[in-house]
């Protein structure tokens, strides 16, 4: 059964017994574990340049453009034109996901991610998923963290 107590300065604190430590703790060195893989699995994978790394200015422009299409053709310098080429799409078409008007796909945003060098999930907008809690209503940013790893950042609960 746990202890509480204060030190002599007046911080809380909590005496468990082993037992209930290791039961708080299971588990914990095997998440540890797969976090460091995969810490190593993306280090091996910029070494590769196949990991797009983005400076906090690059960051911020991502997340104040219209959609993530829009950033990404600029930040690799493709015009609409040549990225419509070589995707066999309207340029018109691409305008218009850039702008929002239209999202595009699944294989027709497969393509255009293929064609910038990034993930699909660079391309997917953040979805607002209201959380119905005691009558009140969350709502909060979700963002699936792409296999490149291209844009890392996630939005908190708000």
């Amino acid at each position: 059964m746990p202890v509480m107590t204060k030190t002599p300065l007046g911080d809380e604190i909590v005496i468990l017994s082993r037992a209930e430590y290791d039961a708080l703790t299971f588990g914990r060195r095997d998440e540890d574990l797969a976090d460091a893989a995969r810490a190593n699995s993306i280090l091996v994978d910029i070494e590769r340049g196949t990991e797009t790394l983005l400076t906090s200015e690059q960051a911020s422009q991502l997340l104040d453009a219209k959609t993530p299409l829009a950033f990404w053709r600029k930040h690799r310098g493709v015009t609409q034109e040549a990225l419509s080429k070589s995707v066999g799409v309207a340029q018109g078409f691409i305008s218009e996901i850039e702008n929002g008007a239209k999202t595009g796909d699944v294989q027709t945003l497969a393509v255009i991610a293929r064609a910038l060098g990034i993930s699909l999930d660079d391309l997917v907008i953040p979805k607002l998923v209201k959380f119905a809690k005691k009558g009140r209503r969350k709502t909060r940013k979700i963002r699936a963290t792409s296999s490149t790893g291209a844009s890392r950042a996630r939005q908190n609960e708000r």
